[in-house]
């Protein structure tokens, strides 16, 4: 079957149908100015304004259409393998607090929904881990040891409702699945009115000062707030180091339909180097969608990103004997070194700027604890969490990890400039992109099907590295710290906060 079949589009955002909330035209006052419109800042604006305050949120895009559009939308406290590590790494304390707060997360999500009867597809599955050789085997019986010592209610189970032979699993019962748009979206309808706003299309550049802070737009409209909170997946402003506390990677994710009665039933990740996430969702016309994720690597390091989703389809027709997909997408978060988020103050100068970030791919119960703490901190009340997840509490730099990192982003910064010096306009196919040098001078450009070239400066506005061509997603990536443009130089995701520079658009 052909890579491109299915549409290239999340099935959240194509399921429903998208917001149209108005864009910041003049300035405004409120009690804590929220940047971002995903999971965490739609949940801390609601939890903020039950308790009274004011809240503006202010959305570059649409509501929910960033990471928290591409996710796998799975509610749990399972995260691959995660307990058996941080009781190694940061002790038994922390990794105790790991596992009550994305239980609980999970229950605030469960009381949200009944509260206000959101429809959105919420039902209580159990999650796996699995290994699928008998090599992996000890580090899922390892696991099980880890969660059941911090009162996780798991089992060991030899077997799984995959249709096809594991080694081992560990089992979590009573997690959760949603459609997280609709959720979130939900959400968003019940925050305006009062005194309170949401703002789409409006791209905050930065915030000025504290007492009151100020938030300014690209378009130069201002909201004025006692309180920020920053929750654009990694941080938009470069205070507080949070690009080298962690670094971006992406994975990818297919759906295709399949017949009802061969669903899996629960919430499945595989582990190893080849290992696969696996859920289905029902959809509004009374089918069952099977959503497969994996092929993850860090930003910038994979040329083969076209044949990562064809490894996707290929394991989905073998194991699931499926043969169309109807939906394709990548997704990208910050993986934090020291295997927990960074919630809190923004630096330790700053008393009335938040952050949430590093949720190293499980962004849908960090999200939600995120918001619970960040809530509390701002409304003076005491979390039982917020110690742990601090986001200013000292990070290993001098881990392995980190440094291995921090390194690569070094070598690319000066290596990358040497990329495309002996590559020119005729190197450069319709349908893709390149680093070429025309009068001495690097170029990123994008051919398209119609012979056009387009043509931008390859270096990040965020730090000034050289940006990567995706092919898969037909867009400029920064490896650095995750920046993405469209082949025409607009911001895709952040850091950044300008376009890449354009460099014309010609007929060759």
């Amino acid at each position: 079957m052909s890579l491109l079949s299915g549409e290239h589009r999340s099935f959240w955002v194509a399921s429903t149908l998208p917001s149209s909330y108005p864009s910041l035209e003049q300035d405004v006052s409120v009690d804590v100015a929220i940047v971002g419109g995903g999971l965490v800042g739609i949940t801390a604006a609601k939890l903020l304004k039950q308790a009274g305050k004011t809240v503006a949120v202010i959305e570059a895009d649409r509501i929910a259409s960033g990471v928290s559009g591409h996710t796998t939308a799975k509610l749990t406290a399972l995260h691959q393998l995660i307990y058996a590590d941080l009781v190694e790494e940061v002790g038994t304390d922390k990794a105790q607090v790991y596992a009550d707060s994305n239980q609980a997360a999970i229950e605030k999500v469960s009381a949200l929904v009944q509260a206000e009867n959101i429809d959105c597809d919420f039902s209580r599955q159990d999650a796996y881990t699995f290994a699928r050789t008998q090599d992996n085997v000890g580090k899922i019986e390892a696991e099980v040891k880890a969660a059941s010592k911090l009162g996780l209610p798991v089992d060991y189970v030899s077997g799984v409702d995959l249709p096809f032979e594991i080694a081992g699993a560990i089992k979590l019962p009573n997690q959760a699945q949603f459609h997280p748009r609709k959720y979130i979206l939900h959400l968003a309808g019940t925050l305006a009115g009062e005194g309170s706003h949401v703002f789409e299309q409006t791209r905050v550049i930065t915030v000025n000062g504290e007492n009151p802070c100020r938030v300014m737009t690209e378009h130069g409209g201002t909201v004025i707030a006692q309180d920020v909170i920053i929750a654009t997946n990694l941080p938009i402003l470069d205070q507080g180091l949070f690009f080298a506390k962690s670094y971006p990677k992406r994975s990818y994710l297919i759906g295709a339909y399949i017949d009802p009665t061969k669903a899996p039933t629960g919430m499945f990740i595989g582990i190893g180097q080849t290992y696969r996430s696996i859920r289905t969702t029902p959809t509004d016309d009374g089918r069952v969608l099977l959503l497969m994720g994996g092929e993850g690597h860090k930003v910038g390091d994979a040329d083969d990103t076209n044949e990562r989703y064809q490894r996707l389809v290929n394991d989905l027709k073998t194991d699931f004997g499926v043969d169309a997909v109807d939906y394709r997408w990548s997704s990208q978060d910050m993986v934090s070194f020291d295997k927990l988020p960074y919630i809190g103050r923004l630096t330790p100068m700053s008393n009335h700027t938040y952050v949430a970030t590093g949720f190293s791919h499980w962004g849908m119960s960090k999200s939600i604890l995120s918001a619970m703490i960040l809530s509390d901190l701002i409304l003076g009340k005491s979390n039982p969490w917020a110690d742990t997840y601090d986001a200013i509490r000292p990070t290993p730099f001098v881990s392995q990890t980190s440094i291995k990192q921090n390194l690569d982003v070094g070598s690319r910064w000066v290596g990358d400039r040497f990329k495309g010096l002996f590559e020119s306009e005729e190197d450069i196919q319709s349908g893709d992109g390149k680093l070429i040098t025309i009068s001495g001078e690097k170029v990123a450009a994008y051919r398209d099907d119609t012979g056009n070239l387009h043509k931008v400066s390859p270096v990040c506005p965020h730090l000034g590295c050289i940006v990567d061509w995706n092919a898969a997603e037909k867009s400029w990536d920064c490896p650095c710290h995750g920046s993405r443009f469209s082949y025409g130089g607009d911001i895709l995701q952040g850091p950044a906060v300008k376009c890449l520079a354009s460099k014309s658009e010609v007929n060759s």
